[in-house]
């Protein structure tokens, strides 16, 4: 252990330790995570500073937080607006968030929910394998039993089904739900698909 490292934390980081607290109570829904969250944020902050002391270690703390946030944010892939918590108190594109954009991006967010719930089944499920959880064409074939054809089929479907609804402005674009669902051959209802 380097023990002039360690009087530099104790002096300068581990004395925030209540602001930090209540930034991140502020800042992040899950309670029950504050803990390791505020350890991890710790961790970071030696291990720069084993490399490197920062010249502002308040400011230095507090960044590293909002980056470990933001990092954990992406990693979860899909997580609600709420989810994320306060952005202005983030420092998330704080400049470029007006009341206007904060709204119109909820309306995006919202018709673009719309559009995907609207999807067939299959095709619904496919696209959120492929561009929600990121798996690969071939991973999506094996989870549901279907051909990587397929899979590039019903994505291609989704895409311009999502996009003629969004774009389009009106539900005709999209199935009805009540409709029976056509397989990728054009077939309607009395015939088995067979991917």
């Amino acid at each position: 252990m380097n023990e002039s490292l360690d009087a530099w934390f104790a002096s300068e980081i581990l004395i925030h330790e209540q602001a930090l607290t209540y930034y991140l109570r502020r800042c992040w829904p899950q309670r029950d995570e504050l803990h390791d969250l505020r350890q991890e944020i710790y961790v970071r902050v030696y291990e720069a500073a084993g490399k490197a002391l920062p010249t502002t270690p308040k400011s230095f703390l507090f960044a590293t937080a909002r980056h470990l946030m933001a990092d954990r944010v992406r990693r979860s892939r899909v997580v609600s607006i709420e989810a994320v918590g306060d952005f202005e108190s983030l420092n998330v594109l704080v400049d470029e968030i007006t009341p206007e954009r904060w709204f119109g991006g909820r309306q995006i967010l919202k018709r673009l929910a719309e559009a995907f719930d609207l999807l067939p089944d299959r095709c619904r499920e496919v696209v959120w394998l492929r561009r929600v959880e990121e798996l690969s064409q071939k991973e999506v074939a094996m989870r549901l039993g279907i051909s990587e054809k397929t899979v590039e089929k019903h994505i291609a479907k989704g895409m311009r089904l999502m996009a003629g609804y969004f774009y389009g402005g009106d539900d005709a674009e999209m199935p009805s739900k009540a409709a029976p669902a056509e397989n990728e051959h054009g077939h309607g209802h009395g015939q088995q698909q067979t991917d």
